[in-house]
């Protein structure tokens, strides 16, 4: 759980941040606002209610203090926009029409920083007047341009500092000289200069941070890893033997934090537009996740939430083909067991069920090389002392080495709370400089596992038990020799460089990052501040994108390689295969490299007779032989022909069986040829057949078996070419 903090963000609104300097496209401000909303829209995103923020603008045409405190001399030419509180998005929006370029340079930069530390002590104190736990921040855009006062500089330092609640300065300036990126600022003016020089002593006398917008900027663009405070899932003893029988047993206070967490991207709000306005009626806001970042001021007068109910249905025995709708208290529970769904009573699992006490007991070791690392189960957590435990350090420790010296790993049983199903764990010693930790991770159990085997790479066995070593499908010695030598070559270990230019890994798992959890969230923030769905979205940062492919020179110092792999296995061009098999691209199928006829060669004939004895294989080289649509006619005719025949003389639903195949197959293949009218044409016949009791007596279970399958007319939804459209073949179902 996060902790409170909050957050004033100092704006110079004056008339100098509305110009256009060192070629950029867009106002100093403008260039600012970049930093400040990514910032509070990041912060708006977590959807947390203990994340304050509050908004000053500094040399503003208006004074406005927001009643923090009386209006007073030097405090001219300041505003508040906004007082300490949960921003949403209604407030981004009021936000944006607020912040523009003053006409004006008059207001002082320090007395807006007054301001903000007298708005934040106001807002974080408890009743007694004492300080509450937050984080303090205060961040100030400035273009250094404007007059400021030093007169106090000692006194806000001294405040800013205050040991029982210290404030985090950070100042950014815009154009501010940057020797570690060598940039400096040409004629600039003697007053900006000034307070450069007094803004950076000042700030690092409050011990902050001193940066220039555009180095801000550029950090932007990497992406913020999450961090969350630890909680513990287990707090117990680690035990070698029962130390409730005997004494000669190991015990260790030990508490279990998460090492590692599953980032996963925000999910979406589905939403409707609303059709329940009545006369006069008026539209509140939408339900929506916080992701969404919308709040009460901005209402979504036309979209109310989509509402998920779960339904449960069992097959009807009174309705052949159909379902009917139960009760969750009439059901049983059933567990996934391989692919058997195995159901137990709630008695029988009571019998069943393991009375586990919280427990983490040492099982048995491992060698560290006899560990397959394909084994883990879970994520990772770490298994640290009991805190403020001496003894439990000193022993963990011991443990910790033990294990280090002798490269093993341990093997644990661990119930992390009472009446929870034990698991297995493997216990990994990690010591570093400052710190040493057991890791542990999930082991499966002898049911998790599923083993397959697969016949070798390098040989073939036949049934007799020869081995073969040289088969077209095996690797040639030359083959194998240029994937070597080609993978030697795109090593990607070395292909790196330092910060002294040496070899070094490249793409190291703390410079890749998540395109998927990091674009969405990108998106999202820009949309908030964009809500125009005109406008083009933003490209993905580099960084994101940077190890989507091989690196180019990389690639280029391995083409020697590359063509002699090719040319050790033979690799030639293939003609693309066509999408789809419908009759308006039959035409159009490519010719056979040789171009003969293979058809004529091989005398396949152009029309097949359907076998009844063979139906679906038959009716599908029917099709295959020709493109000709009366050959399609004549294979379709004769397949509704044998699928007639067979529920006319079936015996009760003896056929029923191998006709519903039959018309599952003909209608899957006339939609694929995108001659879907056969299909509806028929099967309007069909049902009428089957309910006037033409094929041989009362046939109606029949049609309700079609029902239940759902083989009706094709409509467009499933092929583009039909007639029907989705009312209509839905319609089609009713009996009359």
């Amino acid at each position: 759980m996060a902790g409170k903090e909050a957050t004033v963000y100092i704006l110079d609104l004056g008339k100098s941040m509305g110009e256009k300097r060192h070629g950029r496209d867009q106002t100093d401000l403008d260039w600012a606002l970049e930093y400040v909303w990514d910032k509070i829209t990041n912060t708006v995103a977590t959807g947390r209610k203990s994340a304050l923020m509050s908004v000053i603008g500094c040399r503003t045409d208006e004074t406005d203090l927001g009643g923090v405190m009386e209006e007073a001399e030097g405090y001219e030419n300041l505003r508040v926009f906004s007082e300490l509180k949960q921003f949403l998005l209604g407030d981004i929006r009021t936000l944006q029409d607020q912040l523009r370029p003053s006409k004006t340079n008059d207001g002082d930069l320090l007395s807006a920083l007054a301001l903000a530390v007298q708005m934040i002590d106001g807002a974080t104190q408890g009743k007694g007047g004492k300080p509450l736990k937050y984080d303090r921040r205060i961040i100030i855009v400035t273009d250094g341009r404007g007059s400021i006062d030093t007169d106090d500089l000692e006194q806000i330092a001294a405040k800013i500092r205050d040991p029982e609640a210290p404030v985090d300065l950070v100042l950014l300036g815009v154009d501010f000289d940057d020797p570690d990126n060598g940039f400096k600022e040409e004629d600039k003016s003697s007053q900006k200069a000034k307070n450069e020089v007094s803004l950076k002593g000042f700030v690092e006398d409050c011990n902050g941070v001193f940066g220039t917008l555009a180095e801000a900027i550029d950090q932007l663009q990497i992406p913020r890893l999450k961090e969350t405070r630890p909680v513990p899932s287990f707090k117990g003893q680690l035990t070698l033997g029962d130390p409730g029988h005997y004494d000669a047993t190991l015990t260790i206070d030990v508490e279990r934090y998460p090492c590692t967490m599953l980032a996963k991207p925000p999910t979406a709000s589905s939403f409707a537009t609303r059709t329940d306005f009545g006369a006069g009626s008026a539209a509140g806001p939408s339900d929506e996740s916080s992701h969404t970042m919308t709040g009460e001021e901005q209402p979504m007068t036309d979209l109310s939430a989509v509402r998920n109910q779960r339904v449960y249905q069992v097959d009807n025995e009174e309705e052949p083909g159909m379902k009917k709708n139960v009760e969750m208290d009439e059901l049983e529970r059933g567990y996934e067991y391989g692919r058997t769904a195995v159901h137990i009573s709630e008695s029988d699992m009571n019998v069943v069920k393991l009375e586990t006490t919280p427990m983490l007991s040492l099982i048995g070791f491992v060698k560290a090389e006899a560990f397959e690392r394909y084994l883990p189960l879970s994520r990772s957590n770490f298994l640290v002392p009991q805190r403020g435990n001496q003894a439990a350090q000193l022993s963990l420790s011991s443990f910790i080495h033990a294990l280090y010296e002798a490269d093993c790993y341990a093997v644990a049983r661990l119930v992390t709370k009472e009446l929870k199903p034990p698991v297995i764990v493997l216990l990994v010693p990690r010591i570093e400089v400052e710190w040493e930790a057991l890791v542990d991770v999930e082991l499966p159990f002898e049911e998790d596992m599923r083993r397959y085997k697969f016949p070798p790479l390098d040989r073939k066995l036949t049934i007799s038990g020869k081995v073969i070593t040289e088969h077209k499908d095996l690797p040639t010695d030359e083959l194998t020799d240029a994937m070597s030598k080609y993978v030697d070559a795109m090593d990607l270990s070395t292909f790196g460089r330092d910060e002294d230019g040496n070899p070094a890994e490249y793409a190291k798992p703390e410079d890749t990052f998540s395109p998927i959890v990091h674009r969405i969230g990108h998106i999202i923030r820009w949309r908030a501040t964009h809500p125009d769905p005109s406008l083009p979205m933003p490209p993905p940062s580099d960084i994101l994108t940077k190890y989507a492919n091989p690196p180019a020179d990389l690639l280029d110092a391995s083409t020697s390689q590359f063509e002699a792999l090719k040319k050790a296995a033979r690799v030639s061009k293939v003609p693309p295969k066509v999408k789809g098999r419908g009759k308006r691209n039959r035409a159009e199928r490519d010719k056979p490299i040789s171009g003969l006829d293979i058809d004529a060669l091989l005398g396949n004939p152009n029309r097949v007779k359907i076998d009844p004895s063979n139906l679906v294989p038959s009716f599908k080289n029917a099709l295959a032989a020709s493109d000709d649509l009366e050959t399609i006619k004549e294979a379709a005719q004769s397949m509704s022909t044998e699928i007639r025949s067979l529920i006319r003389s079936s015996v009760g639903d003896s056929g029923y069986g191998r006709a519903l195949e039959a018309l599952r197959v003909m209608r899957d293949e006339l939609t694929e040829l995108e001659e879907p009218e056969i299909w509806n044409e028929f099967i309007r016949g069909l049902k009428s057949d089957l309910l006037e009791g033409k094929l041989n007596g009362n046939r109606k279970d029949m049609w309700w078996k079609i029902r239940g399958n759902r083989y009706g007319l094709v409509d467009r939804k499933r092929s583009f070419v039909s007639d029907v459209t989705e009312e209509e073949a839905s319609a089609f179902y009713n009996v009359a």
